[in-house]
């Protein structure tokens, strides 16, 4: 009973984990838009934090196959009896950070020949980062974010109200 009261937190919970690594790696990208050179002598690539549903490591089909419920008929007509069973305590809900990768797509060529990090055509490599479509993924997940923190609220709220009745 008490893993069904607070299952919509974890849900929760696990989407504000989440949110902040993406925040995290944004800002991290941003902090780098005009990093020309990193210690392995090429242009900063941008990160990008995947997101992945439920358990780590299982695809949904596992998860939904390992959990449903079976319909049994004892006639035509009516469902057999059966008491609920509760969820497993596998935390397979939420959502997790799969891994981070580095995007791949090319980096931008500005030409600055008085640039010491330019080739032989006074062209340099900037990092594959648009601060716009950075930005638009800051507000996505902060937005995310602040709706987890709401539902966390009124998950908290509905619990309290319920131990008054």
């Amino acid at each position: 009973m008490l893993h069904s009261l607070f299952a919509s937190m974890n849900i929760s919970a696990s989407g504000l984990s989440t949110q902040r690594t993406r925040i995290n790696t944004i800002s991290q990208n941003i902090a780098n838009v005009d990093t020309t050179r990193t210690p392995d002598g090429t242009p900063y690539r941008r990160k990008i934090a995947m997101v992945a549903s439920g358990q780590k490591g299982k695809k949904f089909s596992e998860i939904f196959f390992d959990n449903k419920l079976a319909m049994e008929k004892t006639s035509p007509n009516h469902k057999k009896d059966k008491p609920f069973r509760e969820p497993s305590k596998t935390n397979l809900d939420g959502v997790h950070v799969s891994e981070i990768v580095q995007d791949q797509s090319p980096f931008r060529m500005i030409y600055d020949p008085a640039n010491p990090d330019a080739d032989k055509n006074g062209y340099v490599a900037k990092p594959n980062v648009n601060i716009v479509q950075e930005m638009t993924e800051l507000i996505t997940a902060t937005r995310s974010y602040d709706a987890n923190v709401t539902a966390i609220n009124s998950s908290k709220e509905m619990i309290k109200k319920a131990l008054l009745i």
